[in-house]
């Protein structure tokens, strides 16, 4: 055991002299290692910063443990069939529904109920089209998880009596109330004059659409103005994390119970929630990987040539060691295993130098960006794996054609 130990140390100690002996010829060796492992690491780790932007973008939108229940939603693409399905068979959701669940859901920390269409907005010869006017419950505000700049949100009494007041997104007030506080000033909505109560901290754009053009009222107060039909959409919480599915499941049976449903009967309502979109994410940034990532990892395999040639050239030159080891004893498995210690020991040594160079890579863009960038552990194990695993595959056939050097022929070559 003990001279096993002595030959793999002493095997490591020549690999690494003979790379520190040529560091100029051993750097340019592993240039492709370097950038092939640090165009995986950035790639993987843009992709991990994709994925916890958008859902950190939908938790703003939509908040976290959250779910909703309305007539036609759904998180990913209908097919035509089962959207003329859904569409004969589902029924819009009515207030007294919405107040059965609100009532009744044991699980749930909040629930509340929101209505949405756009308006055109003409004030003072100042046109804004297409803003997003919402009927809410004073719920969601925390089903939503709202941050207000100043002000605050509708309350319960005034759902409750349809006050004509209003909470702005910033881009709306931005457009009429440039300068001072929208606090206490009025704007009209389909000629209704509504006084402002409270501005929503501005949140940026998501897949280019603005999420600060919008204003929300009261609910009661949207059905006087807009006179619409469609119903409500229930929107929920739960109580904690773990109590999430129980909460769905509550308010799904809440809802069917209130509709007669039978256990044969499908329901006749929509249910989306924010995990179904984070799973769609975890698909959606696994296929990219799964697409780019074999891409990238064609840098490696040019690097891994690369290493190949210097490993032969390194053959050729050490010659007479090979054959002075030879004629000392070693044996073909221990000179092969030379050979691939070094070449392993080489791509290793890229593959660190790799996620150094993306590490500092991530961080300037991280700064630059502003989007954060996470280098997962996967694929830093990944990115060893696979240089170290070249490192053996390239150094394996000049490992066999140092081990079939004659020792005789090989000492004459001196």
């Amino acid at each position: 055991m003990r001279e096993l130990t002595s030959f793999y140390f002493d095997a490591f100690v020549i690999a690494l002299r003979s790379i520190l002996e040529h560091k100029l010829r051993a750097f340019l060796t592993l240039i492709g290692i370097i950038i092939g492992v640090a165009a995986v690491v950035v790639v993987g780790a843009s992709i991990s910063g994709l994925k916890t932007y958008v859902i950190d973008r939908v938790s703003r939108i939509l908040g976290s443990e959250h779910f909703m229940i309305t007539r036609m939603a759904s998180t990913g693409r209908m097919s035509d069939e089962e959207f003329e399905k859904k569409n004969r068979r589902n029924k819009r959701v009515t207030w007294a529904e919405f107040e059965y669940i609100r009532k009744n859901c044991r699980s749930c920390s909040y629930v509340g109920a929101q209505m949405g269409t756009n308006a055109d907005l003409d004030q003072n010869g100042i046109e804004m089209p297409a803003v997003s006017v919402r009927g809410v419950t004073s719920e969601m505000m925390e089903i939503e998880s709202k941050d207000l700049e100043e002000g605050r949100f509708v309350s319960a009494q005034e759902v409750e009596r349809g006050a004509p007041v209003v909470v702005l997104g910033a881009d709306v007030r931005d457009k009429y109330f440039p300068v001072g506080s929208a606090l206490g000033k009025e704007i009209k909505v389909r000629g209704v004059p509504l006084t402002i109560i409270g501005v929503e901290k501005a949140r940026g754009s998501f897949m280019g659409s603005p999420m600060d053009r919008l204003m929300y009222m009261p609910i009661s107060l949207y059905m006087q103005i807009f006179n619409r039909g469609d119903g409500v959409q229930v929107h929920a919480n739960a109580l904690s994390r773990e109590e999430f599915p129980e909460a769905m499941d509550e308010a799904s049976v809440l809802l069917r119970n209130y509709r007669k449903l039978t256990d044969s009967d499908e329901d006749t309502f929509s249910l989306v929630n924010t995990d179904e979109f984070n799973s769609q994410m975890d698909q959606f940034t696994g296929a990219i990987a799964a697409v780019v990532v074999p891409i990238t990892m064609i840098i490696l395999v040019v690097g891994g040539i690369v290493v190949m040639n210097i490993m032969l050239v390194s053959v050729t030159e050490r010659t007479f060691e090979v054959g002075l080891r030879k004629a000392l004893g070693a044996s073909r498995k221990q000179i092969m295993l030379q050979f691939l210690i070094e070449s392993s020991l080489l791509c290793i040594c890229g593959g660190l130098a790799g996620l150094l160079l993306a590490t500092g890579i991530v961080a300037l863009i991280t700064a630059v960006v502003g989007m954060t960038m996470t280098i997962t552990t996967g694929y830093i194990l990944l990115s060893i794996f696979v240089s170290s695993s070249i490192g053996i595959v390239a150094g394996l056939y000049p490992a066999w054609k140092a081990s079939k050097l004659d020792p005789i022929v090989a000492l004459t070559q001196a």
